[in-house]
């Protein structure tokens, strides 16, 4: 049965289906094939409830129904007007437009997809009518498509947060912190092919808009909701008024009383149903990943297997150098056959342990997994929005790989930029005391306690645990013991014999 199974996962693969169900199938075909072969129902049960438990939930689906608002509403139009009234002056103006909407517009769907079909419809026709080359547009469009999965709200983060807390206990990592963590690397990231924009706009001597003050505050204007959202999110989290899942919940209900009541571009009785059945399946798809994720680790942890993956990359690789070169390699590939869901519940818990018994700081290895992610969007010969820019522009998906070429370079010279200068991914939560959720604790040389964090020197390794991982853990070895209580008992017993003793030896030196 466990053979049949495992064949079917991978039948079920080969044809196109959801990696998740794979897993899913694969996953139960391997546990029934451990001996002993029957399966404690309530450990599922008990799995799922601790899936449940994680904060991290309830902002993933309330981010998932406000990016669809976002995406069925008026906002790109107003976003694009805006962006190019601000900058439409400047050398390949209208090409850096198209980057940063996307970013922007990504950030929030958290699916490029949608953002290269509602933004690159938009602004493709208008940049081949100003004059960019065929190949510049397919290329900068396809690959602004996937810039803005470091930038909040963006849904994998908080996918990733929540696997990497389910993968591990030697170290916690907060969807705050991993966006905090990716402003400066994604902000590089824009910064270059808004370069790349730049200079396709001198060289094809593309015509610029006149900067005129009265448009920008007619767009300003036009697009005010929208301007003022980000401002009350910086304010709130800078006088420490609300946390994340208070974001969640105010940026849904802003967005949705703007695109109702104030713009009027959703109709709440003949758009509002299909909206919130579409988003909430997307919800539930991802729950059931999640719920895939718990299944997969118990099995990993059964088998022993990330230690047996840990023992075979330490005998082949020793220097933290070649490792992250061979890391990028694995997860590029892996970005350009997986979608960034399916990739980060099969990848990231099996790196998680390598890296850390590397030293690479947890925040660190977040950022570099999803810039990784990012890129394999684009690498032929399967990334995802190659198939999408080719069916959406109605171009041989040959010709979109041609022209994506010269952004993949870009954003590859950027990934090692971030990659072996740490200081660009760690410099913003030190400054804002965030990297204390990933402290962890090891053991010196003589048995004593040393505080310090996963890759800040030291062997910060996969021995290392929080103060509070630490005492939970010892918490749950307790509870488990059916004698507890009399073990507790009994060691009072002892700690007042001992305490007897001590007054007795005193007596003879008084």
């Amino acid at each position: 049965m466990s053979v049949l199974l495992i064949l079917f996962a991978l039948i079920f693969a080969l044809c196109g289906g959801p990696l998740f169900v794979a897993i899913a199938l694969g996953t139960l075909g391997a546990y029934l094939g451990v001996e002993p072969l029957a399966i404690d129902g309530a450990n599922i049960f008990v799995s799922m409830g601790a899936l449940l438990d994680k904060p991290h939930l309830l902002p993933i689906v309330l981010f998932i129904f406000t990016g669809y608002l976002l995406a069925h509403s008026g906002t790109p139009k107003r976003a694009v007007r805006l962006a190019e009234a601000i900058v439409g002056w400047i050398p390949g103006g209208l090409a850096i437009v198209a980057v940063v909407t996307c970013a922007f517009f990504t950030s929030f769907t958290g699916a490029s997809g949608v953002t290269i079909i509602a933004i690159g419809g938009l602004l493709y026709p208008i940049l081949i009518q100003r004059g960019y080359p065929e190949r510049f547009n397919l290329g900068v469009l396809t690959a602004s498509g996937s810039l803005g999965l470091l930038f909040f709200p963006s849904l994998p983060v908080f996918i990733v947060a929540t696997v990497y807390s389910l993968s591990t206990t030697a170290s916690t990592v907060e969807p705050e912190a991993i966006f905090v963590a990716g402003l400066i690397p994604g902000l590089l990231l824009v910064l270059a092919l808004s370069l790349w924009a730049v200079q396709a706009g001198l060289v094809n001597n593309v015509a610029r808009t006149r900067l005129d003050f009265s448009e920008v505050i007619d767009a300003t204007k036009g697009a005010i909701w929208e301007v003022l959202l980000p401002v009350f999110l910086v304010l709130a989290f800078q006088l420490s008024i609300i946390g994340i899942h208070e974001v969640a919940t105010f940026l849904t209900f802003y967005v949705f009383i703007m695109e109702v009541f104030l713009y009027k571009d959703i109709d709440i009785k003949k758009d509002m149903p299909r909206l919130i059945s579409e988003s909430m399946a997307l919800a539930g798809a991802i729950v059931i990943i999640l719920a895939v994720v718990l299944g997969m680790n118990n099995y990993l942890k059964d088998q022993q297997v990330p230690q047996q993956l840990l023992a075979m990359v330490q005998s082949v690789i020793e220097s933290p150098l070649v490792f992250l070169i061979a890391l990028n390699i694995f997860l590029l590939i892996v970005g350009c056959l997986m979608d960034v869901f399916s990739a980060t519940v099969a990848v990231l818990p099996l790196i998680i342990p390598l890296a850390e018994s590397f030293g690479i700081h947890p925040l660190h290895l977040c950022i570099i997994f999803l810039t990784n992610l990012e890129i394999g969007y684009l690498t032929p010969p399967v990334g995802l929005n190659l198939f999408i820019s080719a069916f959406h522009f109605k171009k041989p998906v040959f010709s979109v790989y041609r022209a994506v070429v010269p952004a993949i370079g870009i954003l590859l010279v950027c990934l090692v930029i971030i990659t072996y200068i740490p200081g660009l991914t760690l410099a913003l939560p030190e400054a804002l005391d965030m990297t204390g959720s990933v402290a962890a604790v090891e053991k010196g040389e003589d048995g004593e306690t040393v505080e310090g964090e996963p890759g800040s020197g030291g062997g910060g390794g996969a021995l290392q645990q929080t103060d509070s991982d630490l005492l939970l853990d010892a918490l749950l070895d307790a509870a488990d013991d059916d004698d507890f209580d009399d073990e507790d008992d009994e060691d009072e017993d002892e700690d007042e014999d001992d305490e007897d003793l001590d007054e007795e030896e005193e007596v003879p030196e008084e």
